[in-house]
């Protein structure tokens, strides 16, 4: 059976809100709203926080920050990345990022297909 679609849209404060790992998360879109496409969550992370070096299997993952200083490391590339840019990160390519200075950073993670958006979720705690 084919997955249909509709449009939707959220405002700055709606979407799903979790802990995942000790960050504040909002859960934009999943794979059931986008037929399959993509997840798409927005994460806000401290100052110095860093994400484990790891591989995705199944999906690629596309990161855009939005606020803060970052780096990214996505197998031998490393990119500083300030507020608009974009880093792409294919699935089997080892990969993590960090966030740099003295200000948390504001990022968009997408999953392309949709579905890891799920783990998040289920790795996370409902927010305080």
């Amino acid at each position: 059976m084919a997955m249909v679609t509709q449009p939707y849209a959220l405002a700055r404060e709606e979407g799903q809100q979790v802990w995942f790992m000790g960050v504040p998360t909002r859960v934009l879109a999943t794979a059931e709203q986008t037929g399959g496409a993509f997840g798409l969550i927005e994460h806000v992370i401290p100052a110095g926080d860093e994400s484990p070096w790891h591989v995705h299997r199944a999906e690629d993952e596309s990161f855009y920050v939005v606020e803060g200083q970052m780096t990214f490391l996505c197998g031998e590339q490393r990119v500083q990345a300030g507020p608009g840019t974009f880093v792409y990160g294919p699935r089997e390519i080892a990969h993590g990022f960090r966030v740099e200075g003295t200000e948390p950073a504001t990022m968009l993670l997408q999953f392309t297909p949709g579905g890891f958006e799920h783990f998040v979720i289920e790795m996370s705690e409902p927010t305080p």
